[in-house]
């Protein structure tokens, strides 16, 4: 696979890929429904997508605007444009007879952006990979452990050790079998020479706290954390600066009148989506997504249940990287997660679903 690929790729049991260039072409007006979809995801579908989301699909180290007021955010991009020439410079040719090749870059094999939600981690990640020779990859560490599901772990790391970089967005350790499985995936493909980098909210060697018995795979976590060089990226939510709070919720009917004047829309009421998600491997929910250019959902409420909320929050993450705009009845979004979830083990996913299910709501009420 090269840097080229492009994200949609076509297959016979799925529609093509969401992308904003094919809104123009939309011709029906009628909604669909998710909730009905079942797609059937290829796993050539899965490694040729490892590419960054539309969202990202032309960012820089130079579109980057760090926050005047936080220096870390310079050293970020400074030390990313430095591990990114050292990719490049390993790719130089020899010039010469007796010329001798580049050095390979020396220290970790690879960067760690550790920071919060809406400082732009998944910006600065995606430069990285922009900017980097190729073959390379680019997931969210879901994506990643998803094709490791669907591959078998020597295919996937037979496919990923013809790379030179692996860029891994929302890195997170969520029970022990992804520990010992990503410890061990990465360390074959550093011994491979493959390059990391990984943003996620959380410092490496704090990865698993309060989801599992993280003391008890100690020797892993500390595994991972030496294949990286840390870098802390302090900031505000971007898109809170300035902006205001989560739109006020339309009316049912309200819903459903704007879902049938859109081309590309996808109409559900929440609860059967929330349901239907169960039935629906996470790795998929991209292609539930095919084809779609604005979701509608009617009578948003609480979610009770927390494998509910987690498949939620995969959910939002491939609407964000679609930049599908939400118009939605019921609760405001930032009420869909519980106090005691937020304050729970998986906080960090559910703040960042609620960033992202909120900009997503912004984007719709300035349509």
């Amino acid at each position: 696979m090269t840097g080229s690929v492009p994200r949609r790729v076509p297959f016979t049991t799925v529609p093509g890929a969401s992308h904003p260039d094919a809104i123009a072409t939309a011709t029906t007006t009628a909604p669909v429904a998710l909730a009905e979809r079942r797609p059937v995801v290829p796993a050539e579908r899965l490694v040729a997508e490892m590419v960054p989301p539309p969202r990202f699909a032309g960012v820089s180290f130079g579109s980057y605007l760090p926050d005047p007021t936080q220096p870390s955010q310079y050293e970020a991009v400074t030390v990313l444009e430095e591990f990114a020439a050292g990719l490049n410079a390993a790719e130089a040719p020899k010039r010469g007879w007796f010329r001798r090749a580049p050095a390979a870059p020396s220290g970790p094999a690879g960067v760690y952006l550790d920071g919060g939600y809406g400082v732009g981690k998944t910006h600065l990640l995606a430069s990285l990979w922009h900017a980097a020779p190729g073959p390379k990859a680019f997931g969210t560490f879901v994506e990643l452990t998803n094709l490791v599901g669907a591959l078998g772990f020597q295919q996937a790391v037979q496919t990923l050790s013809g790379h030179k970089l692996l860029c891994i967005d929302e890195f997170e350790l969520d029970d022990p079998g992804d520990t010992v499985l990503v410890s061990t995936l990465l360390s074959r493909l550093v011994e491979a020479g493959v390059k990391l980098a990984a943003t996620s909210n959380t410092l490496p060697e704090k990865l698993g706290e309060g989801r599992f018995a993280a003391t008890d795979f100690l020797r892993e976590i500390q595994g991972l954390s030496a294949h990286f060089r840390p870098l802390r990226i302090d900031g505000q939510d971007y898109r809170h600066r300035g902006l205001p709070d989560a739109p006020p919720p339309c009316t049912d009917e309200e819903v459903t009148e704007r879902a049938t004047g859109t081309p590309g829309a996808a109409l559900d009421d929440f609860s059967d989506l929330l349901a239907h998600l169960s039935a629906v491997h996470p790795s998929r929910y991209g292609a539930l997504l095919d084809d779609v250019h604005a979701v509608f959902l009617r009578g948003v409420c609480p979610v009770e249940d927390q494998s509910t909320a987690l498949r939620l929050v995969v959910l939002a993450d491939r609407m964000y990287d679609r930049e599908l705009p939400i118009t939605a009845s019921g609760v405001p979004f930032d009420q869909v997660f519980s106090e005691e979830m937020l304050k729970g083990g998986y906080r960090k996913k559910y703040l960042r679903a609620i960033s992202r299910l909120v900009a997503l709501a912004r984007d719709s009420a300035r349509a």
